[in-house]
């Protein structure tokens, strides 16, 4: 019996036709230039591509797929660094916002609960740019912003409430005062989750 019709062999030359048809659309969608691994089967544009036949082929799949040939280091390097800049700018323009909250309204605990114990634990200061919210975790970073003065400040969620009416979040005096809240008591804000 030929070894060419064996279960083993027509499993690996599937698994290989499989691994070279993703390593050609990797190269077609300019994933080389991210994947150094994939940017070594680039084929030069000054050289003619070559074909490598691939046994006698399996149905749906192409018998020849074009033969890597590694791109030399000076092309490379251009290709790195442009990627790397390119990844910069992205980072730079995305924000550091994981999920906006919505809108709603915002008090601030008045100035007879310094120093008692916060859901957490911690001692209340309102000198710290701390906030009470429902539901979110301890610890996590919100950035709260006046609907009415447009001012933002970010606030670390280390107690439970408020459950006054309908208010979404309960700010530290020091938190109410960066976007001007403190002298009004409540007023509408604009919550994002941060990262």
């Amino acid at each position: 019996m030929d070894d060419t019709h064996t279960l083993p062999t027509r499993r690996k030359r599937l698994a290989t036709l499989i691994r070279l048809r993703r390593q050609r659309a990797m190269l077609v969608f300019g994933v080389a230039a991210i994947v150094p691994a994939s940017a070594a089967l680039a084929v030069s544009e000054n050289e003619a591509p070559q074909t490598v036949a691939i046994g006698n082929g399996v149905a749906g799949v192409d018998s020849e797929l074009p033969a890597a040939s590694p791109v030399p280091a000076e092309e490379a390097a251009p290709a790195k660094n442009r990627l790397a800049a390119l990844a910069h700018q992205v980072e730079a323009d995305v924000s550091d916002i994981r999920r906006e909250l919505g809108t709603g309204e915002a008090s601030y605990y008045g100035p007879g609960l310094s120093g008692r114990p916060t859901a957490n634990g911690e001692r209340f200061d309102p000198t710290e740019l701390t906030a009470a919210h429902r539901t979110l975790p301890f610890g996590s970073k919100v950035r709260v912003t006046s609907e009415r003065t447009g001012k933002s400040v970010t606030v670390r969620i280390n107690d439970r409430g408020p459950f006054h009416g309908n208010r979404v979040i309960d700010l530290s005096e020091a938190a109410a005062r960066t976007i001007g809240l403190a002298s009004r008591g409540r007023g509408q804000v604009r919550m994002a989750l941060l990262n």
